[in-house]
């Protein structure tokens, strides 16, 4: 039997649309072209070369700014690198970060090669098992229109959701790929001096 996937463009842009000043990281590859396609803006931060990153830097970016949502945007490959990052994460029990795992069972920037996730690996488990405050896995658009609802709301701590989507390797729609310049609108943004 298979199972239903959506397209993750049309899911990226449902999550975009309602962001409600979220500010919005980005996992290496496919998620940053998808956030890209959906519209540059200030308060984009898309990671270059930092494999695994993703995660880490949306904790620490919702540690320093309590007051914000912060929504990580990365892909199952990219959270498989940083697996221990959810338990840390779970530990800091920060209540504005939402981890959204676009998961296509596949690695697909090296050749969708099949990913652990496409072998039985449930993120939304995993994220559950370690503590996060609320899970699931969610394989159609209208359950993401729900979710957009869902992550306006209050959290009592973190959340991860995974978004199944179809394993396609779509037109790349390139973000700035300076990271300085990333950098220095991501901190303008947020009213602070650029260096």
């Amino acid at each position: 039997m298979t199972l239903s996937t959506m397209d993750r463009r049309a899911a990226v842009r449902k999550l975009l649309d309602t962001r409600d000043g979220a500010l919005v990281v980005t996992g290496l590859g496919s998620p940053s072209y998808d956030v890209h396609a959906a519209g540059d803006r200030d308060d984009n931060y898309y990671l270059w070369g930092a494999m695994g990153g993703a995660a880490l830097v949306g904790l620490g970016l919702a540690q320093a700014q309590p007051d914000r949502r912060v929504m990580v945007i990365t892909g199952d490959g990219e959270q498989l690198m940083a697996f221990g990052a959810l338990a840390t994460i779970s530990v800091a029990k920060p209540k504005n970060l939402d981890v959204i795992v676009l998961d296509n069972q596949h690695f697909g920037e090296t050749g969708m090669q099949s990913s652990h996730t496409g072998k039985g690996i449930s993120f939304d488990k995993v994220a559950a098992a370690v503590g996060f405050a609320e899970t699931a896995e969610l394989r159609t658009l209208e359950e993401v229109d729900n979710l957009t609802a869902q992550l306006n709301e209050p959290a009592a701590g973190p959340r991860l959701f995974v978004l199944k989507i179809a394993a396609e390797n779509l037109p790349r729609s390139l973000p700035p790929r300076d990271a300085v310049h990333v950098k220095n609108r991501f901190r303008a943004h947020l009213g602070f001096a650029t260096c």
